[in-house]
């Protein structure tokens, strides 16, 4: 087979180009490969080279050593960062994760050291001839994931190729070979042996991969599940009211969730979808019906020792904690006032939280309305660019008099719903609706007087 190389490629190939004339063998490998016989525009590009690592350093002196003891550096060329790798054989892995040792050798031997066939593909920057010692090409045509070689091995080398066979599968929409299944079936208890940062990276590009919902059960169906995510499992089997969610138990309702996103959806929205149901077993009561009181609240709590568990950092943690707590706010939108809910709206996480609520709905009885009125007043705040400043402000309570305190928030939230409903516009008459509206009724919720105004 020989590939055209798009422009994306030609920094890559500049930099085999350059190995070449030092004297070395230079060739694109790996995933790069493997897109580009898929017709695919690759992420980035990786070069495997006969020279050592001290050479391949001396050719570009501003690389980055990023793995020396392994022979790999990290060339940048053209704003694009190649990683470069001496061809090479991994000595034992007792750690399953990095080898202890490795020896510079041949690139059939590089080859035949990889993960999966079609990942050990490579190909001659000048001519785009493939070089295939071990299937790949025809595993590509089958559509077929197989480790190179015994997976048990492969596997036990490096446990993260656990999940990772299972997000190649999933991201090309291939099958696992049989043996390779069997073998992944067997090992996937020893899946927390890895790293949680590794684990949280590809666990999130299955995520962020449609259908979502497929590739968390292929996890399910490879052992896999249960060990990473106990809370996902444990929605199995668990009912719902069947006027609310006709699909079924709340695992099935999760899954459909996750495969009702958009296209390419963040890293926050696929997470809180994944987990934005978790505190319902938690929370099941069966009484007149089945009911789930207080599941989000419960949900948003146990997504931040979910989020810990995988490093995960704290913005995204936070954006995962506030699209849980929320996602039951929408039954009260048709009851909220507007300037409620255009401040609601004009926050930060609500168009992340408003596509979780339109995949729920999706997933479950279909009903819209409420994203749809959501999305117009999202519309409504576009149209005037952005929700005006505040009038009233914490220092303009100070000023009346008023003393810092609990009701302080609940204060400015009032006046600023009030000022998105045009009910003021400025600070003086701001002060006239907040002595005759909202301070009577905050005085008579704590029966204190707040302040003479």
């Amino acid at each position: 087979m020989k590939l055209a190389f798009p422009k994306s490629a030609e920094p890559a190939r500049r930099v085999a180009r350059r190995l070449r004339d030092a004297g070395g063998d230079a060739v694109l490998i790996g995933g790069c490969v493997r897109d580009l016989c898929l017709e695919k525009e690759p992420a980035d590009y990786d070069v495997a080279t006969s020279l050592p690592p001290d050479q391949v350093l001396t050719l570009f002196p501003n690389a980055i050593e990023t793995g020396r003891s392994f022979g790999v550096i990290r060339v940048r060329t053209q704003g694009t960062e190649i990683e470069v790798a001496t061809f090479r054989c991994d000595g034992p892995y007792s750690d399953g994760r990095r080898p202890d040792s490795v020896t510079f050798t041949t690139l059939e031997n590089d080859i035949h050291r990889r993960d999966f066939t079609v990942n050990a593909l490579a190909a001659n920057p000048e001519t785009g001839d493939v070089i295939d010692h071990v299937g790949g090409l025809e595993d590509l045509k089958r559509k077929i994931i197989r480790t190179v070689g015994d997976p048990r091995r492969r596997f036990s080398e490096d446990r993260l190729r656990l999940i990772r066979a299972v997000r190649f599968a999933h991201t090309l929409k291939f099958s696992i070979e049989e043996e390779t299944f069997r073998a992944l079936e067997e090992m996937a208890p020893s899946i927390n042996d890895v790293a949680a940062e590794r684990l949280f990276i590809e666990l999130t590009k299955i995520l962020t991969s449609p259908p979502a919902g497929d590739g968390v059960a292929l996890l399910d169906k490879a052992g896999l599940l249960e060990p990473l995510l106990p809370e996902i499992t444990a929605l199995k089997n668990l009912p719902q009211p069947e006027e609310f969610h006709p699909e079924g138990d709340v695992f099935v309702h999760t899954l459909l969730t996750l495969n009702a996103l958009k296209d390419a959806p963040s890293a926050a929205v696929a997470w809180a979808a994944l987990l934005h149901d978790i505190g319902k077993p938690g929370t099941f009561e069966k009484r007149d019906r089945i009911r789930f009181h207080g599941h989000a609240e419960l949900g948003a709590r146990m997504s931040r020792r979910i989020a810990r568990r995988f490093r995960m950092s704290r913005a995204l943690e936070d954006r995962i904690h506030i699209i849980i707590l929320e996602h039951q706010k929408f039954a009260d939108v048709d009851r909220m006032r507007p300037g409620r809910l255009m401040n609601w709206a004009g926050r930060e996480h609500f168009r992340d939280l408003l596509e979780v609520h339109r995949a729920d709905c999706v997933a479950s009885h279909g009903d819209l309305s409420a994203f749809e009125t959501s999305c117009r007043v999202l519309r409504e705040i576009e149209r005037i660019k952005a929700l005006p400043p505040r009038a009233v402000t914490g220092h303009t309570l100070i000023r009346l008099g008023l003393t810092p305190g609990p009701a302080f928030s609940e204060i400015l939230r009032r006046c600023y719903e009030a000022q998105l409903e045009g009910l003021f516009s400025t600070e003086e008459s701001a002060v006239i609706f907040l002595r005759e509206e909202i301070l009577p009724e905050i005085e008579k919720k704590t029966k204190r007087k707040m302040v003479e105004v």
